[in-house]
């Protein structure tokens, strides 16, 4: 099995770190906080000393980052000491038109770079139960789809670099809007005297369903907000849906609505929590 080279050791490369080598690859990784480093090593990966260590160790290398800004700076660090023929797998969400730009960067040096972006939150990818969406270079396309599927149940090849990240988006812009109007059911049911666990089952029986409700649902009626997907890491996704469909004229009232929330979510003090903490917005009296 190859090494994999992991920048990135949050809840979602983490997770990425455990499938990874439970699939039988090494795995050498880098993240700016040393705590992070120390439970990959607990893991059974090992610790490099920068990113460029990485990078000088591994032809396959993923980035699990906050944003395409870091992945901006991450890959002025490495791309000195990337080889020809190296693979760089980007699962971040970020920019799709600065993910294509990261394409075309790193194609002249002969490596091949992929936005790669991860339909799922970190409890669901220790369980192979996400999807990954994926732009970039066909032709090694085969390659990846090995690599990502240690972690997914599906991965859709969607075109060229930056197709990956714009269905991100998509699929961001839908998923939290379930998100956001099951936390309003939930605390509607309250207010109208159902009890809300049983309101949950009914929904999850019924045509209202969504998969949401299996993954948030419980999480929101327990107020159990421990992360497995942070709230501002949403907002942020949020922030680039509008920006993206501003410069492509789409109506996204909606979606405009839902940024508010989680702007008076993170206002509250939810921006660290798990996502699911949106229907504490809903439980605040006007």
């Amino acid at each position: 099995m190859e090494t994999v080279g992991l920048i990135g050791v949050g809840l979602l490369g983490t997770a990425m770190a455990e499938r990874f080598l439970a699939c039988g690859h090494a795995v050498w990784g880098f993240d700016i906080q040393p705590a992070r480093l120390a439970e990959l090593e607990r893991l059974g990966g090992k610790a490099a000393e920068s990113n460029p260590g990485v990078a000088r160790r591994c032809r396959r290398i993923v980035l699990s980052l906050p944003h395409s800004g870091v992945v901006k700076t991450v890959l002025g660090e490495i791309e000195p000491h990337l080889a020809a023929g190296a693979m760089v797998i980007d699962t971040s969400t970020g920019d799709p038109d600065e993910m294509a730009g990261f394409g075309q960067r790193l194609a002249a040096r002969g490596v091949d770079y992929l936005d790669a972006t991860v339909g799922g939150s970190s409890r669901q990818l220790r369980a192979r139960d996400v999807i990954v969406m994926c732009g970039g270079n066909a032709r090694v396309w085969p390659e990846c789809e090995k690599l990502l599927a240690c972690f997914s149940r599906r991965s859709f090849y969607l075109g060229p670099c930056g197709a990956g990240a714009r269905m991100k988006l998509v699929n961001n812009l839908a998923l939290g809007l379930h998100r956001a109007v099951l936390a309003e059911a939930l605390t509607f049911a309250e207010a109208t005297g159902v009890d809300p666990a049983t309101a949950l089952a009914v929904l999850k029986a019924g045509p209202a369903y969504s998969r949401a409700m299996d993954v948030k649902g419980e999480k929101m009626l327990r107020r159990d907000f421990t992360p497995e997907a942070r709230l501002s890491q949403h907002l942020k996704d949020v922030r680039l849906i509008l920006a993206a469909g501003e410069r492509r004229w789409a109506r996204l009232p909606l979606t405009e609505l839902h940024r508010r929330l989680l702007e008076e979510a993170e206002a509250a003090g939810l921006g660290e929590r798990d996502n699911s903490a949106i229907i504490e917005v809903f439980r605040r009296r006007k």
